[in-house]
């Protein structure tokens, strides 16, 4: 069980980590932190910020950003839409091909959004059809904002193509990679625990997902021969039949299919290298995001990989699917969400959730990324693990929690009593004040933009309806106030290892330099370049 004797006050008293969840949240995440020893928040008796990890499957307002605790973790970064809708990660990819070559992003089918490139994808479909001895492509089309399988269409024909909504139109890859005569694709998990600096995890286990009827260009209306997404194939007929080189089921884990490919003597060492630069070069091309701190973002990349052992980005997708369909699922999903909460790399310190410097209210300390030395609280407790837990009875902590419970909400009463004393700030209030306030000539507002942090400037409360796509060029007018959990308490570098969690970016020092402050992208891409020409 994760919870830590407090020696301050009372010996006796174990404090365990607290877990909220939000409706609809999948219930394995439950299980896996009560099986961790956690406790789920109670809001009629607990304080609101007397959590440790919030966890919903619909972002977090910037407010909640702005408001997190340094003992609290917050499972969404802000604007992570930017490259989960099908769109806007076309328009992502498409502008850094522009800027940095297609050399480097070629692993991207070339996309069409409709209906306003409509005019565009017909002159491609045009040119092919015209070319001499060129076979026609096939396409698929994909609802921008929909996920499952749902609402796809493959076509070759432009008759066949029919739409209601906003689609992206991208060409099909006919020469998949086949097992057995089965379509296959990869879904790689992937935990960005920092846009700024960029900090990147791939998941070394992940799952094969498989169509459970055999390829066939003949029939490209046949769901169950040409899509993966196991929410479409546990329901074909063949799903619970043994198919030959696959077995029951539609499901591998990683393990199983790279020693099925290293049998074969292809090197996969190799083609998990060429996977990882896809994921790099995708965050990327997302970043600069609005700054946040105690947050991170669990992904689901789609990886299919063609005849050739190439790698292809099909889509990324935010929350993927936590539901346990299989025992596939089970093994490797559970092990998923053990290692997320260790990369959470909560302390000792994170358990009794307040301040724990006397006199002072509850909230942040400014300590910069580079910051060397020891952490906030002027010493280095390790990670809660389940094998640094004291050992107890249900019968024994139940009541000592309570009595904590209660000196916690006593606490909270006194603290929300005090701060009625003083008028609540409304809208109205503000805007009196921003009237009141004098004018700074622009040359002061000059000076004093260049005392701000590198980006500041944009303001996160901004409609996020405008262009979502696009990097904004100014991070959020706000500045990191804690330690960022994710670095190693010995050097302040993100930790290379957790768990099956693997560190991929940043991937040497250079990297590392350039991802401090504000992302320096066309470094980072001059390193990338130096490693894709090793490999």
């Amino acid at each position: 069980m994760e919870m830590m004797a407090d020696n301050s006050d009372t010996r006796d008293i174990l404090r365990p980590l607290v877990f909220r969840l939000h409706e609809n949240v999948p219930a394995i995440v439950r299980e896996v932190l009560l099986e961790r020893g956690w406790t789920e928040f109670d809001k009629k008796e607990q304080d609101d910020t007397d959590w440790n990890l919030y966890w919903r499957k619909s972002p977090f307002r910037m407010t909640d950003h702005h408001s997190i605790k340094p003992w609290q973790r917050l499972n969404h970064y802000p604007e992570a839409v930017r490259i989960t809708r099908k769109d806007y990660l076309a328009r992502h990819l498409k502008r850094m091909k522009g800027v940095y070559g297609s050399a480097l992003y070629e692993f991207s089918p070339v996309a069409f959004i409709m209906p306003n490139d409509y005019v565009k994808f017909i002159a491609e479909y045009s040119k092919e059809r015209q070319s001499v001895g060129r076979r026609p492509s096939y396409w698929i089309c994909k609802p921008v904002d929909l996920s499952r399988g749902r609402g796809i269409l493959i076509f070759q024909d432009v008759k066949d193509l029919v739409y209601d909504c906003t689609v992206i139109v991208q060409k099909y890859i006919s020469n998949p990679l086949l097992i057995s005569g089965y379509k296959l694709d990869l879904r790689l998990y992937v935990c960005v625990t920092s846009f700024c600096p960029l900090t990147i995890y791939t998941y070394e286990e992940g799952l094969v997902r498989f169509a459970t009827e055999k390829f066939d260009l003949g029939s490209l209306d046949n769901v169950y021969a040409h899509l993966t997404n196991t929410s479409i194939n546990k329901y074909g007929a063949s799903y619970q039949k043994y198919k030959e080189g696959i077995g029951c089921g539609c499901k591998w884990t990683f393990s199983k299919f790279r020693s099925y490919l290293r049998i074969f003597g292809v090197d996969d060492m190799l083609l998990w290298q060429k996977i990882n630069n896809i994921v790099i070069l995708t965050l990327l091309a997302v970043t600069p995001l609005p700054v946040a701190s105690n947050c991170f973002e669990l992904f689901g990349f789609d990886i299919l990989i063609d005849d050739k052992f190439k790698p292809w980005l099909l889509e990324v997708n935010c929350n993927p699917a936590l539901c346990l369909d299989c025992s596939i699922d089970d093994i490797v999903k559970r092990k998923l969400l053990h290692d997320i909460v260790e990369l959470l790399n909560y302390k000792q310190i994170d358990t009794f959730r307040r301040n724990q410097v006397a006199g002072t209210k509850a909230g942040r300390r400014q300590v910069p990324w580079s910051t060397a030395g020891q952490s906030a609280t002027g010493e280095a407790p390790g990670i809660l693990t389940c094998q640094k837990v004291a050992k107890c009875s249900a019968s024994s902590v139940q009541p000592a929690l309570q009595a904590a419970r209660r000196s916690i909400h006593k606490v909270a009463t006194l603290t929300k009593k005090t701060a009625r004393a003083h008028p609540r700030k409304t809208l109205t209030s503000q805007l009196r004040e921003r009237m009141n306030v004098p004018k700074i000539p622009s040359r002061a507002k000059a000076e004093a933009k260049n005392k701000q942090i590198p980006g500041a400037g944009h303001s996160p409360h901004k409609s996020v309806q405008q262009n979502h796509w696009l990097p904004t060029p100014d991070l959020c007018n706000y500045k990191l106030t804690t330690r960022p959990y994710f670095l190693s308490d010995k050097d302040q570098r993100p930790v290379p290892r957790v768990g099956d969690f693997v560190l991929i970016f940043p991937f040497n020092e250079a990297a590392l330099q350039a991802s401090r402050d504000r992302t320096d992208v066309k470094s980072i891409i001059k390193e990338i370049n130096k490693l894709v020409s090793k490999q």
